[in-house]
């Protein structure tokens, strides 16, 4: 319920923010809006001057006379403005047999039509660039200190690319990194796709390990490929009557040693509490920022009674702050740079570097990422929610049939006619588009199923 509650407001808020940037830039160009809706389909309820507060559809002759018929609709997997004298996903053609009038899209001049059908894109834009600006400077970036690898679970991917505890990555594929949050970055986000060449300090020698693509996880949604020294398992819950409920272990404790063995990652934590069957296990955990010491005793099963859900990092830290202006020029090279690299991951996926099903996600995939998002915290939801926008404004200006990119394409050849293509041919484009972008959605939505 929480994942659906956060999808329905991450889709509502981004949809708003580009709609309105069509439709605000159609106002300021002087042309009618027929209707601002959020959802696709069916008329859920809408408001309008002639008519006032309405449930359902409205007539088929309706005609609003200038006034915009604000809705929802049923499907909240998008929206829409309907602009008059334009081709668009309402596919509407009644005005093609009538001569152009001053207030249609069709009879505006090509900047006109080239700022309106552009503004949806540059507004998702300008809200990632906003939230990036924000996230700088009232935030700064939380960087953890440290690229020393920390526990590596036998027969673990990792373990079979070589990596051992302790060791200190200098670089990867030449670029030196020096907070973890580097380390990560450059496994999953810059070199995706690639195979990775790690140099690291072992022993107090330096060393080079060369790591193929095929040994290093999609992602990291099933636990970590690397983890860094300083991390420790977190309780995320205990159960009630259990062993470990008797000895006083509660949620959002972190564990810190079993029996003299420092610990670093779960299943190193699991594997120490399985093998002690009726053997009291000291545990020393710390709780808020005390340090405290408990006996619990693994029943036949080996367990004591948590579930271990999440980490806590106890590593030293550093926060870096910026000035406004610094905060700005950091979020614009954000953006840039988080461009680049979707664009990247694009040909990664056109040449088959990287499965399609890894690079897209749908409507399951967000919702997931964006309940999970908001459950870590409001600044991490609104990152997220930047992330999306500008990957909504990415894939929108792309020269495809339905999409904004597509129109723009459109635009200009009709510029560089000095005419207007026949209502007919675009409606050919639009459809064979629209069907497309259909299949597709419904292959992201089962890929996300599958995957589930």
């Amino acid at each position: 319920m929480d994942a659906i509650i956060y999808f329905i407001i991450t889709i509502a808020i981004l949809v708003f923010v580009h709609e309105f940037g069509h439709f605000a830039a159609a106002k300021l160009s002087k042309m009618r809006v027929d209707a601002f809706a959020i959802g696709f389909g069916y008329r859920l309820f809408g408001y309008n001057k002639l008519t006032g507060f309405t449930w359902g559809n409205l007539p088929k002759d309706f005609d609003g006379e200038g006034n915009t018929d604000y809705r929802l609709c049923v499907l909240p997997l998008g929206g829409y403005v309907k602009i008059a004298g334009m081709v668009d996903e309402s596919l509407d053609t009644k005005f093609a047999d009538t001569p152009p009038k001053p207030y249609e899209f069709r009879a505006a001049t090509t900047p006109k039509k080239v700022f309106v059908i552009t503004a949806g894109v540059l507004m998702n834009l300008l809200l990632a660039v906003l939230i990036f600006w924000g996230a700088n400077f009232f935030y700064g970036k939380q960087q953890s200190k440290t690229t020393s690898v920390g526990y590596i679970t036998p027969g673990s991917p990792a373990d079979s690319a070589g990596f051992m505890m302790d060791d200190k990555i200098l670089a990867i594929n030449n670029q030196p990194v020096k907070y973890w949050e580097d380390v990560r970055t450059a496994i999953f986000v810059t070199n995706l796709g690639k195979n990775l060449n790690f140099k690291i300090a072992r022993d107090g020698e330096t060393t080079s390990l060369y790591v193929p693509r095929k040994l290093v996880p999609k992602d990291e949604m099933n636990g970590f490929f690397l983890a860094p020294a300083g991390l420790k398992p977190l309780i995320t819950d205990v159960l009630q009557g259990s062993r470990a409920d008797s000895a006083g272990l509660k949620p959002n404790d972190v564990l810190l040693v079993l029996d003299d063995i420092e610990l670093s990652s779960i299943p190193q934590t699991i594997e120490i509490i399985s093998a002690s069957v009726e053997d009291p296990v000291k545990v020393t955990l710390m709780r808020n920022l005390d340090t405290l010491t408990v006996y619990a005793t693994p029943n036949k099963e080996g367990k004591i009674g948590v579930a271990l859900g999440g980490y806590s990092y106890l590593g030293e830290t550093e926060r870096i702050t910026y000035n406004v202006f610094q905060a700005f020029t950091l979020g614009v090279s954000d953006i840039w740079k988080t461009t680049a690299l979707t664009f990247v991951m694009l040909k990664n996926v056109i040449t088959g570097n990287i499965e399609f099903g890894q690079a897209f996600g749908g409507p399951i995939k967000i919702a997931q990422f964006a309940a999970r998002s908001a459950d870590s915290g409001f600044m991490n939801f609104l990152m997220f929610l930047a992330m999306l926008s500008l990957s909504l404004a990415i894939i929108n200006i792309l020269p495809f049939p339905v999409l904004d990119g597509g129109h723009l394409v459109i635009i200009l050849i009709e510029g560089v006619l000095k005419r207007e293509l026949p209502v007919k041919t675009k409606m050919i484009i639009q459809n064979a588009g629209f069907f497309v972008l259909m299949a597709l959605m419904a292959f992201i939505i089962y890929n996300d199923i599958i995957n589930l």
